[in-house]
């Protein structure tokens, strides 16, 4: 699940002033809260479709990327595991 993130919000969130030095204010927080606030950035928005070709850098932190395009705008990507493991009942 891909979902554009509000800018300002994110920036304030992780107290940096553009995309360049997210990366360090993240690789300096605990794991969980970094999981925290990107589930918690991640779970108001709709859905969106990006366009790999356009991303200009990358950040992954485990089971979450953050894009950032050439028009500036920011996407987080969620990595779901689609894998089903339980079997229907037999009755």
């Amino acid at each position: 699940m891909i979902t554009q993130l509000n800018k300002n919000l994110l920036f304030s969130t992780f107290d940096v002033q553009d995309f360049d030095k997210l990366e360090e204010a993240i690789s300096n927080m605990a794991p969980s809260m970094v999981e925290y606030y990107l589930s918690d950035l991640g779970s108001c928005n709709d859905e969106f479709y990006l366009n790999k070709k356009e991303v200009q850098n990358l950040i992954n932190i485990g089971e979450y990327n953050i894009y950032i395009d050439y028009s500036e705008n920011i996407y987080l990507e969620i990595k779901t595991n689609k894998e089903n493991y339980e079997t229907a009942t037999l009755w």
